[in-house]
């Protein structure tokens, strides 16, 4: 694994995942109360043995770069690192990255300046837990040019991703992106399901991709086309051997706020499909040495609760309470996600705040909260309720939006006390 490099893509404007990428990048969101999509990639990369890993970047990058430069350090005797490939113009290129495979090939110079058997390509805002050293050294035996990572998945689930055929050698005959009609869908179905589960008829690629060096290039400079799923992918199979790997494991893609709400919400079952919870392959993310969780008189049901926090005479069911969140006396959070906040506010700043009329970062006294995302450093008033009774499936208002019934409260948002949503 030392010869194999690791490129995580960073993804684009990420506006399915909006407000939660208003001002950062959809690998920079959190998720799981104190941990950062990025955080998925690298962690199976490095757990992989594999330590030279690139991340590309161009949309809201600042904080996704701050907490990679905090977070992740190799030691002097080691060849390790993980390197932000931002954006740049140049005398070959003065454009942004148009797609996944543009970006790449923008960066291809970089790339390539390091010895490598193997180019490892990531999606940095998928959820999942991989050893990616089966699925490399597959790809060795097989002396395949390119290897997929694919996984059965349902109809339902079908249109919104990448489908393929294989052989019985596992080489990939065809591949549809996105496929929207009847016909595209039965041309794709298996006649039997590969795992447990009947209703997994299809086989999805993961947007988790190795490529042999030279034929990156050859795909990438042959061709002016900007996606991978879309573009090269689909050429590549019928020029160069493209094999499947099955994977058949738990796999998200964080694409939607529905489906961010409900990966998080997931993490607090009693068996939940995805576990940070891990001591032999431990998720690493930015060590913050905060102090343990002060809980006074609360009652808690299946719930996450990040250290730093402060909560008093609160009932919280199935909810993420992530790091320095504070909930005052009363609170009743019920299927509800709070990523907390990125700083504690000393006892000035919470009499400034009483000056001006402006209620302190947190969640203020017996405010109810049901079915909502809050973003960090929001500051909640006394008595607020935001449960959206009414139902509304779309709808922005002052400080917060409503995306597919979920009420998401912006990053450093201002409720005031008494507001109804």
């Amino acid at each position: 694994m030392r010869d194999v490099v690791g490129l995580i893509l960073g993804g684009g404007q990420g506006s399915r995942l909006f407000p939660l990428t208003e001002f950062r990048s959809k690998p920079a969101v959190p998720i799981g109360g104190k941990y950062r999509l990025i955080d998925i990639p690298i962690s199976n990369c490095i757990h992989s043995g594999i330590n030279r890993i690139f991340v590309l970047t161009q949309f809201n990058s600042a904080s996704l770069h701050r907490h990679i430069s905090t977070t992740y350090r190799f030691d002097s005797f080691s060849d390790g690192f993980v390197e932000i490939m931002a954006a740049e113009q140049t005398q070959d290129s003065a454009d942004w990255y148009q797609g996944t495979a543009d970006a790449v090939r923008q960066q291809l110079r970089h790339l390539l300046s390091r010895k490598t058997d193997q180019v490892l390509i990531l999606s940095g805002d998928h959820l999942y837990r991989m050893d990616y050293r089966a699925f490399i050294e597959e790809h060795r035996d097989r002396a395949a040019d390119v290897s997929i990572a694919v996984k059965p998945v349902s109809r339902k689930e079908a249109p919104s991703l990448g489908l393929l055929k294989v052989d019985d050698q596992g080489k990939i005959v065809d591949f549809c992106e996105k496929p929207q009609t009847e016909a595209e869908l039965d041309e794709f179905r298996l006649d039997e399901p590969l795992g447990e589960d009947p209703n997994e008829l299809y086989l999805a690629s993961m947007g988790i991709y190795i490529f042999e060096p030279q034929v990156l290039v050859s795909l990438l400079m042959g061709s002016d086309q900007d996606d991978f799923g879309k573009h090269i992918i689909p050429d590549a199979i019928h020029k160069v051997g493209v094999y499947a790997h099955t994977f058949d494991g738990y796999w998200e893609d964080i694409g939607t706020i529905r489906s961010f709400y409900e990966a998080n919400l997931a993490l607090t079952d009693a068996q939940p499909p995805f576990s940070f919870y891990h001591s032999g392959a431990p998720i690493y993310t930015h060590a913050r040495f905060l102090a343990g969780t002060r809980l006074e008189n609360c009652r808690i049901e299946r719930g996450i609760v990040c250290e730093g926090s402060y909560i008093r005479y609160a009932q919280i069911e199935r909810s993420v309470i992530g790091i320095r969140s504070v909930i005052g006396a009363g609170c009743q959070i019920a299927n509800t996600i709070i990523m907390g906040a990125d700083f504690d506010e000393t006892p000035g700043d919470i009499e400034r705040n009483a000056s001006q009329g402006i209620p302190n970062v947190g969640i203020g006294a017996n405010t109810t909260i049901d079915g909502a995302i809050v973003d960090k450093n929001a500051r909640i008033g006394d008595q607020v309720n935001i449960t959206n009774r009414a139902g509304v499936k779309e709808a922005e208002g002052a400080n917060y939006y409503i995306r597919d019934g979920i009420v998401v409260v912006a990053k450093d948002a201002v409720i005031p006390s008494g507001t109804v949503i």
